[in-house]
């Protein structure tokens, strides 16, 4: 098996689980690649001497790869997926933090993990992304056009709220006056989304949301559409410039911009093990279902 790993940031206290992951990886003899960057933090604070391959971005992958596995939390599955975009690599998210809703597996873990991948012991769930294209050139690089979570815009150098313009497939829906507008697809829906008051959405639902930002008309409210929805937005304020955030990347545009969100062509494959669910991280995530009363 081919297995990449990507990680942000090295913690101290992960030393003991990343060592124990390679360990598995070594002898159900995968053929690991590490992303360069993590290499060079993770090497001298663990003693690493195997000369392990590496690749720096995503023109060095292929879909050779089997495995992908994000080392870290849900934001980091944010970055794997600007490695893997569109090649069709299941991921897998190992947290070494708190519990995420995208890096499901904990790190204690790690082995009974691999091991259940090794035998095949999993299933591969879709998860739809966003992509945005826009009349005008972006002041800041994105690196990319889509989003797995959420695309937002919101005001900048400014307390005033701003006014964005929406249009679904063609027709005016309304203009919000608010901080800002977040589309999020159902796995970005427990994200930015859920914090400003939005639903909850199945990741298997083939539906986006738009939610605003702190709205100054109180009958605004979180509206969930089909993903085959062609969305516009134009953005006016008392500012020239307002951001766009594409996950967690963000860029400037001008009030001249025109903004189109749709779903993107591609879809990532996200790793589910036996035993774990959406519904089940939701329940320890949310502490649903616990009697709160005592």
């Amino acid at each position: 098996m081919k297995v990449g790993i990507y990680g942000q940031y090295y913690k101290e206290d992960s030393e003991e689980y990343i060592l124990n992951l390679l360990e598995v990886l070594q002898v159900n003899k995968a053929e690991v690649f590490l992303e360069a960057g993590y290499l060079d933090q993770i090497k001298e604070s663990l003693g690493i001497t195997t000369n392990y391959r590496t690749f720096a971005s995503f023109e060095d992958l292929d879909n050779s790869f089997d495995l992908f596995l994000s080392l870290g939390g849900d934001g980091t599955m944010l970055r794997t997926v600007l490695f893997v975009r569109d090649l069709d690599i299941p991921i897998l998210g190992i947290n070494t933090g708190r519990l995420g809703f995208l890096a499901t597996v904990q790190k204690e873990n790690i082995q009974k993990a691999i091991e259940e991948v090794m035998q095949n012991g999993f299933e591969v769930k879709k998860r739809a992304l966003l992509q945005i294209t826009t009349n005008t050139p972006m002041e800041d690089q994105t690196e990319v056009n889509f989003a797995l979570n959420e695309i937002a815009v919101s005001r900048k150098n400014t307390t005033s709220m701003i006014t964005i313009a929406t249009w679904l497939d063609g027709e005016y829906l309304t203009s919000y006056w608010a901080d800002g507008l977040i589309v999020a697809t159902p796995t970005g829906s427990t994200g930015y989304s859920l914090s400003c008051n939005g639903p909850v959405i199945a990741p298997s639902t083939d539906a986006f949301v738009l939610t605003p930002i702190a709205p100054h008309n109180l009958n605004a409210r979180p509206l969930v559409i089909p993903d085959k929805t062609k969305i516009k937005l134009k953005v006016t304020g008392r500012e020239d410039n307002f951001l766009v955030s594409l996950d967690s990347r963000i860029a400037t545009l001008n009030n001249e911009t025109e903004i189109i969100i749709e779903r993107a062509p591609f879809t990532i494959k996200l790793v589910d093990l036996k035993g774990e669910s959406f519904l089940k991280t939701l329940r320890k995530k949310l502490l649903w279902g616990e009697d709160r009363r005592n």
